[in-house]
């Protein structure tokens, strides 16, 4: 037997740990493990070659993926998928392992309808995959933006200024609010947890008359329509009375990269092996979750089909620490 390996859509911390993982469990039944390089496109590409031992001493500390990876929109089409299943069964692979996001996962389904079985590990840092608790790379990310939002706190500090802070995350809050949460700042805003404009203003505008050296942080979550971040910048400075005192940062793309913290190696290391076990069982169209701190696998249909929520005992700490306007 003959597994592949490959990572998919945004790098995540933890990716590695995954494929570690992947490869330490097939050495140990015996099987021959194949990294495919640049995702789904280095597999249309025949970007493939065996992993040993030694080729991944070392990188369950790395951020990123060995493997890089790429976006490749045409897998979407028979055709471009049919030549990597031409290429996976040139080099002899019967199954796949796929760390990505919700995207990567129907292509994994796809490859399985094919004949070839895949196993979905949830590699990303938006926590965005419904059919698990957290995502590879998530707490690594949130490490980073709380590290972030406190160094962005000494110059608001410094200038008595309020400053807008944009996380990453999709279309999902949870980076936001787990940030927000362990930094103690002023608001919150995501989409799944919206505050009225006008209530943020009054707040704002309290606490500045309260103490006119004062100063704020904001955090807002990317990619929401109702909230952008140079639009709430020019809102707080008309309305409150900071005035021209207020200014928008986004973390960007230093939210994606470091060293997984340990949270995010333990699961990824707990996912790579179950996805090996469940492809020795025969089974594909699967996709690993972590459920309550308990490894579980579903199909993939379903897994897909669930509905994101935002935890509500996350959402409750938000409107304690930050929303209570007697605290102002």
């Amino acid at each position: 037997m003959r597994i592949g390996i490959l990572t998919s859509g945004g790098d995540s911390p933890g990716m590695n740990d995954a494929i570690y993982a992947v490869v330490k469990t097939c050495y140990k039944r015996g099987i021959e493990c194949y990294g495919i390089y640049n995702g789904y496109r280095g597999l249309v590409r025949n970007q493939i070659a065996p992993l040993s031992l030694e080729d991944v001493h070392g990188i369950e500390s790395k951020g990123g993926t060995i493997l890089r990876s790429a976006r490749l929109p045409e897998f979407k089409e028979v055709e471009v998928r049919q030549k990597a299943v031409e290429n996976l069964k040139a080099n002899g692979i019967d199954a796949l392992v796929v760390v990505g996001g919700d995207g990567s996962y129907m292509g994994a389904l796809r490859l399985t309808e094919m004949g070839i079985n895949c196993i979905g590990l949830p590699g990303t840092i938006d926590n965005d995959i419904a059919s698990t608790d957290f995502t590879i790379g998530f707490f690594t990310c949130t490490e980073t933006i709380q590290k972030g939002i406190e160094l962005v706190k000494d110059t608001a500090r410094s200038h008595s200024r309020c400053i807008v802070i944009e996380t990453m995350g999709n279309k999902c809050g949870d980076l936001a609010l787990f940030g927000a949460i362990s930094c103690g700042v002023d608001a919150v805003i995501t989409r799944e947890h919206p505050i009225d404009e006008e209530e943020l203003f009054a707040r704002l505008t309290k606490k500045r008359e309260k103490n006119p050296d004062a100063y704020a942080i904001v955090v807002i979550s990317e990619k929401n329509p109702d909230c952008q971040l140079n639009d709430l910048v020019e809102k707080i400075k008309q309305n409150t009375p900071f005035g021209q005192h207020v200014r928008g940062t986004s973390l960007g793309f230093v939210q994606r990269g470091g060293n997984p913290c340990t949270f995010d190696r333990i699961m990824a290391i707990r996912m790579g092996v179950r996805a090996v076990e469940l492809l020795v069982e025969g089974k594909g169209g699967r996709c690993v979750g972590l459920r309550k701190n308990a490894i579980v696998d579903y199909d993939i249909v379903e897994a897909l089909s669930k509905e994101r929520h935002v935890d509500p005992d996350i959402a409750r700490l938000a409107d304690i620490l930050m929303y209570n306007s007697k605290e102002l």
